[in-house]
């Protein structure tokens, strides 16, 4: 199957070209570290961007998405972020609309299923639950492009039950971290580049084959809900015997 891979660093906390080296040997096809997203983009206004990117921030986690008006303070916070001056700590944003303008800003010839992009950002990533009607934090977003949430991967998945159940006794942050530390992942984990190497085969999986996760618990392309079935799933290098076979196609 005849297909290309092109990855965007955006998280100073990854090792892309580590993901790129993975992708290749694994996939034995073309991969290239493109860096940056926004420097493979038409130029455009710096304060258009910004102000489009605090428009998508999420304001109340109960409500469904609704297009917000940025205050000058949040524009000029992401015009900073923007520069590498800080990082996007601490703010939701709408994943399918990060993606949908990630999306236009794609070169049109690159626009199809042959092309598979995948954007590391740290920007925490959420989307809208019909179910319990309220947003939820979220590892990546599938689809063109696919959108891989550094701090997702962090936030995301559950910490261990005994983890909450301490906190809610005024327990110290820092002291928990300690006490359950390698039972989750944390941003300055060693771990991390690892974790995130699963995370784009899944894109891949998702954009080639249509289907991004599996049931199994020892695959790769398993869909953690906790943390520690997202290390178990990630850190053996292993898929399940039928995605194996996939990779080899």
């Amino acid at each position: 199957m005849k297909f290309q891979i092109f990855l965007y660093s955006g998280s100073k906390l990854l090792s892309v070209r580590e993901i790129e080296r993975y992708l290749k040997e694994r996939l034995k096809k073309n991969v290239e570290d493109r860096g940056e997203f926004l420097n493979h983009c038409p130029k455009g206004s710096a304060e258009e961007f910004a102000k489009t990117l605090a428009r998508i921030r999420i304001i109340d986690v109960m409500k469904p998405f609704k297009y917000n008006e940025p205050l000058y303070g949040e524009i000029e916070y992401e015009k900073r972020v923007l520069k590498g001056a800080v990082a996007p700590g601490g703010i939701l944003y709408d994943g399918f609309m990060l993606q949908q303008i990630f999306y236009e800003l794609l070169p049109k010839e690159e626009k199809n299923l042959e092309s598979v992009h995948i954007i590391f950002t740290d920007r925490l990533l959420a989307t809208f639950d019909e179910n319990d009607l309220r947003y939820h934090a979220r590892v990546n977003i599938l689809g063109c492009p696919s959108i891989i949430s550094v701090s997702g991967v962090v936030e995301a998945p559950a910490k261990p039950r005994e983890y909450y159940v301490e906190r809610q006794f005024a327990g110290s942050e820092e002291l928990l971290k300690l006490k359950y530390k390698g039972r989750f992942i944390d941003y300055d984990d060693e771990r991390l580049t690892e974790v995130v190497k699963g995370c784009a085969m899944q894109a891949v999986f998702y954009q080639i084959f249509g289907e991004a996760f599996c049931e199994s618990k020892k695959c790769r392309l398993y869909n953690a809900h906790w943390q520690e079935e997202l290390i178990n799933a990630q850190l053996k290098d292993n898929f399940c015997e039928r995605h194996e076979k996939m990779l080899r196609l």
